[in-house]
Formats: structure tokens, C-alpha cells, sequence
């Protein structure tokens, strides 16, 4: 069931909720500990349901754990389904106790809205958009965009354009990195005959797209001092440049027919989107 869950989703959400939680202090807003300890809980209950709900969900000529006999993946897939409610229930929990303590503002409460949208429309029927070539967009923008802020909005009530134009090229690397997984995933994706965004756009149109999505993110990056910001701010995400550059040639070698070698492409497009959230993290929890 831990495998379920998916344990790299989590930690990617878990990270980009800190990013989102360090901002509000660089700007001036006091660190309130229990709002960050419910919400981080929030979000990450969130970011399993919509794991969970996947796999509930899932075609049935699909195994969910290889091996399983049919009574089995049924006991399992209902199992599944309680505690994803479970937890969808706890968030609107945690929602409301925020609200009575710490007054809910409305960007807040959009945002803790989008987020269980957002699982909904990911995994369940009618949408279930995972099948439908959206699926990577949808983590995308729930890992990447709503949840850091989340974060942010738990801390200090209102959006901020620092915020923002921060989440832009983020958004862009997840999607990125999630693209990659299709890669990896093809043959059994093709097998199962699974909707995904790269069955969706074939390896001729994926591949350009994917080094596009690299190279924007970190044009968006550069040019944030338009904005009026610091480059010493976002200085940090360029550390991870030589691995975005290290990624697209892995994946053009893979295109060009040499033989490929998906632990290490999946390894450096985690760490592209990973470490570029972490080393920002950082810099905005040092200053």
C-alpha cells in the first residue's frame, strides 16, 4: 500500500509546500507553527487520496499488485476507496479548524477547493483525467501550484506576485518531469492502452515539447529581476541548469535510438525539479 501512495509525489508535495511556507517570512510575515503543521498535513493527505483514488479507479483488466487473484484486488481496491474518503474528510477537517482559529481567508479557502478538485477530476469517474492525456498536467499544477500555495496562503492570507512568478517556471519542471515517467512507462502504458500525455502526443511531439518545457522554465527564472526582484534571490535554481542540460541529452540520445538507461533519466529529472525547489527553499528560510 506504501508503494500505492506513491512516496515520490509525496515528497515532491512536501517540498514545494515548504517552498511556498518560506516566502511569507522573507516578506515580513510572522512563522505561525500550527497553521504550517495542519496545512503540510492537509496537503499531504491530500496528495495521497488523489494516489489512492487513482488506483480505486483504475480499469479492471489492470492489476493493481501483480499476482493478486480478483478477490484480492477488490478487497484492496475497497480499502483504498475508505481511507481515501477518509482522508479527503480529514482535509475538510483540518479546513475548518484553521478557520475557527485562524480565520480562513478566501484565497485560502479557493485554493483548498482547487486542491480536492483537482483529486477528483485526476481520479474518478466521469473526468478521471489521468486517462485522458491530463493526468500529468494535473499533478503538475496540484504539486507545484496549488499546494505551495497553500503553504504560502496559510502563512499569509493573501497572494503575492513574488509567489507567483516563482510557481510559473516550477509548474513548467514538474510538468517536465512528469512527461519523463511516461517515457519510462510506455511499453506497459501501450499494453494497457492508458491515456497518458505522451501516448496522447506521440515521441515525435513529446520530445521537442519536453526540452521546450526545460528551456522555458529557466528563461522564466532569469527573467524574474524584471519583476523587481533580486537575481541574488533565484540565483539557486540555476544550480540545477547543468542537470536540465545533462536530462535533455539523455533523452534526444534515447530519441536518436542509443539504448537507454531510465534510472538515471528518471534520477536527474527528479533532481532537476527537486533540487531546484530546495536550494529556493532554502534561500528564502536563510533570509
Amino acid at each position: 500500500m506504501l508503494r500505492l501512495s506513491r512516496p515520490l509525489h509525496l515528497l515532491l508535495a512536501a517540498l514545494t509546500y515548504l517552498l511556498g511556507a518560506s516566502i511569507p517570512a522573507y516578506l515580513g510575515k510572522p512563522f505561525q507553527l500550527t497553521p504550517f503543521i495542519l496545512g503540510f498535513a492537509g496537503v499531504l493527505l491530500a496528495q495521497a487520496s488523489m494516489a489512492f483514488l487513482r488506483e480505486v479507479f483504475r480499469p479492471h483488466n489492470e492489476p493493481l499488485i501483480e499476482g493478486q487473484t480478483p478477490k484480492q484486488k477488490e478487497t484492496l481496491r475497497n480499502n483504498l476507496l475508505y481511507i481515501s474518503i477518509g482522508m479527503t474528510g480529514t482535509t475538510a477537517v483540518i479546513a475548518f479548524i484553521v478557520h475557527l482559529n485562524y480565520t480562513l481567508t478566501l484565497p485560502s479557502f479557493l485554493f483548498l477547493f482547487s486542491s480536492i478538485i483537482l483529486v477528483l477530476a485526476y481520479s474518478i469517474p466521469p473526468f478521471h483525467l489521468v486517462n485522458h492525456g491530463f493526468g500529468e498536467l494535473i499533478l503538475a499544477l496540484h504539486i507545484a501550484y496549488v499546494i505551495p500555495s497553500i503553504g504560502f496562503l496559510f502563512q499569509a492570507g493573501e497572494n503575492s506576485r513574488l509567489l507567483t512568478i516563482l510557481l510559473i517556471p516550477l509548474i513548467v519542471l514538474a510538468l517536465a518531469y512528469f512527461l519523463i515517467i511516461n517515457f519510462i512507462t510506455f511499453p506497459e502504458d501501450e499494453k494497457y492502452e492508458r491515456g497518458t500525455l505522451l501516448r496522447r502526443l506521440t515521441w515525435e511531439r513529446a520530445v521537442p515539447l519536453h526540452h521546450s518545457l526545460i528551456a522555458f522554465a529557466y528563461l522564466m527564472f532569469a527573467f524574474i529581476p524584471l519583476f523587481g526582484y533580486s537575481f541574488n534571490l533565484i540565483a539557486p535554481a540555476f544550480l540545477t541548469l547543468p542537470f536540465a542540460i545533462f536530462q535533455i541529452y539523455q533523452l534526444r540520445a534515447i530519441a536518436n535510438g542509443i539504448p537507454p538507461n531510465w534510472r538515471l533519466l528518471t534520477s536527474t529529472a527528479l533532481a532537476v525539479f527537486g533540487l531546484t525547489t530546495y536550494f529556493l527553499t532554502l534561500t528564502f528560510w536563510l533570509r
